[in-house]
């Protein structure tokens, strides 16, 4: 893949690390740009098998970038750490990156939650330029999880702490475990766990709390307007199937598609069925 390396700059003089992936040939003049964003403690690397696969079948350009506090972008002077201050970021790097034409997104996780904030609070440019969106293991609400005890006075300490990551704190088995479903590629659980693990524990605290108070089913009427495919893996411990299909039933039109054996990091597991959801949103007239 032919790709380079931008910053953006975004609210509150952060800077975002974004990578443009540019297509073999000079894409079709209508072809939409197409723009991913990344989950929680992750990385704008988890996208890449995808790109790989959709620009082995389409000419089209990519872009992936790392959400605030990851990855290789800044913090800034943000106070709010909330997923609609996300969607501001995501208007910033497609006006940074796409600033006409057409536009698909992908969102995975976090990164979902961004592309539904996004579609809320830019209503005007999502219903103007989205031609569709596929939303890969997220929730417009977190609303009846369960949390485990304990887990929020941890992750308001941890926001609290200097950027420091917690490298080989977990080991592998422990991500496989959470975060994949059956018989995952050993090389896939370990480039999620090499992203989690160079992520600061301040980023995992501060983003907990929003994504706990996390409710964007306002937003589903802007998300309508477009095409829309729900992914989610039936073995999916983080973003459980329940939710994909409250999403599903949220956003009239929408196609579900649940992917039996799957887990959380459908970008991993299920690279191809993701890549095609995003091929047809290309392809759509």
């Amino acid at each position: 893949m032919t790709h380079r390396t931008l910053r953006v700059p975004a609210p509150g003089g952060a800077v975002l690390a974004a990578t443009e992936f540019a297509p073999r040939s000079t894409p079709d003049p209508d072809a939409p740009t197409v723009v991913l964003a990344h989950g929680w403690t992750l990385t704008r690397e988890s996208w890449e098998p995808v790109v790989r696969e959709v620009q082995s079948h389409r000419d089209v350009r990519v872009i992936t970038y790392d959400q605030r506090g990851h990855g290789r972008s800044s913090w800034g002077q943000v106070r709010s750490h909330s997923i609609r201050a996300l969607a501001d970021d995501l208007a910033a790097v497609i006006d940074a990156t796409a600033l006409s034409g057409p536009l698909v997104l992908g969102g995975h996780s976090m990164g979902g939650m961004t592309l539904l904030a996004y579609a809320g609070q830019h209503r005007s440019a999502y219903a103007d330029r989205v031609r569709g969106t596929v939303l890969v293991s997220t929730t417009a609400s977190v609303e009846d999880r369960k949390g485990i005890r304990g887990e929020a006075a941890v992750m308001s300490l941890a926001a609290r702490v200097p950027l420091f990551a917690p490298r080989a704190l977990l080991p592998t088995a422990v991500h496989r475990r959470h975060a994949f479903g059956e018989n995952p590629d050993p090389a896939a659980v370990r480039a999620t766990a090499r992203q989690i693990g160079r992520t600061p524990f301040a980023t995992t605290g501060r983003y907990f709390a929003s994504i706990s108070a996390h409710d964007e089913v306002g937003s589903l009427e802007s998300v309508a307007v477009a095409p829309t495919q729900v992914l989610v893996g039936s073995r999916d411990r983080i973003t459980p199937a329940r939710w994909s299909r409250a999403l599903h039933a949220g956003i009239p039109g929408s196609r579900l598609t649940v992917l039996p054996g799957k887990g959380h990091m459908l970008t991993y597991e299920a690279t191809d069925v993701v890549a095609d959801a995003l091929i047809g949103m290309i392809d759509h007239r």
